[in-house]
């Protein structure tokens, strides 16, 4: 991997090779950490940051349930994160502020002090240049999502993604482009790390945040482009048999962006690549960025 030249890192830019932390740092041992995933597009206005402020006021919230005092203000990680965009020449697409409990203490309840910083670098297409027109090939993996009450996923917390880390080397493993998870309960969950949609005679189904999923902040774009579009979309429990019934399915998250699901545990769904729907999510979501959607919400903000 190429690394960028600087990071912003405690309050500064400095170079890439000088943001460090000791190896016994609480976060290291215990998955104390929260963070963010953001993209960075070309628009005709220039460089944007999608959705930047949403994203990052999520951060606050992982920080608040994990109850992770991030030291520094909300405009102070939004100033950081085009900071660290324009110290390395705009030639990234993808951000990620990080808040961590550091080096100060050895148990779980330690008191320590809380490391931030927010790296960039150059992403692509996360799934593989072709996903987005082909699709891939998909698996239900053998790891089941967290009960509730045990770990909340509602945080985008570092321990939660060792969950993901599971289902998605399963996947790999076995020969497919990403695993699905189940719930607790035995119905559909999310992926590795994206939350689905399947299609139904035009309408747009997704899982509910109660099936121990991250509440996607590209799950709700498109949740807002599609109604604003006069598709119809609902939040429902899913039984996993519903993946090779539906119509079409595809993932989505700001690494994803917008998937193509075209077969599930070897089972064909729909025709077997990206339908009509898909399509109409793709370029509704993708229209943000070269000007044919209209950005009704502020979510561009520029770098």
């Amino acid at each position: 991997m190429q690394y960028p030249d600087r990071i912003w890192h405690n309050g500064a830019i400095k170079p890439w090779a000088e943001a460090t932390t000791h190896v016994m740092a609480h976060a290291l041992h215990y998955g104390s950490s929260v963070f963010e995933g953001i993209r960075c597009y070309d628009t005709a206005d220039g460089p944007a940051i999608f959705r930047l402020t949403d994203h990052n006021r999520r951060l606050y919230q992982s920080a608040k349930i994990h109850e992770i005092d991030i030291p520094y203000s909300l405009d102070e990680i939004n100033a950081a994160c085009r900071e660290v965009i324009a110290a390395n020449g705009h030639a990234t697409d993808y951000l990620r502020p990080v808040a961590f409990r550091g080096l100060g203490g050895f148990g779980l309840s330690a008191e320590t002090p809380v490391d931030v910083a927010v790296a960039t670098w150059k992403m692509g297409k996360y799934l593989g240049d072709e996903a987005l027109e082909n699709g891939i090939d998909a698996c239900v993996s053998s790891w089941q999502r967290f009960a509730p009450n045990t770990i909340p996923a509602g945080a985008k917390a570092g321990g939660n993604y060792l969950s993901g880390t599971l289902v998605a080397r399963e996947a790999r493993r076995l020969g497919f482009g990403e695993g699905i998870a189940l719930a607790s309960t035995g119905l559909l969950s999310e992926g590795a790390g994206e939350n689905l949609f399947l299609v139904f005679d035009g309408v747009l189904h997704t899982t509910p945040v109660s099936a121990a999923l991250l509440n996607g902040i590209t799950r709700n774009s498109i949740i807002t482009l599609a109604r604003e579009a006069g598709l119809d979309v609902v939040e429902r429990d899913l039984p996993r048999e519903y993946l090779y019934l539906c119509d079409e399915l595809f993932m989505c998250g700001t690494a994803a962006e917008i998937t193509p699901i075209r077969s599930v545990d070897g089972r064909q769904v729909g025709a077997g690549k990206a339908g009509p729907v898909t399509r109409r999510i793709q370029a509704l979501f993708f229209g943000l960025f070269d000007g044919s959607t209209p950005d009704r919400h502020g979510w561009l903000e520029a770098v």
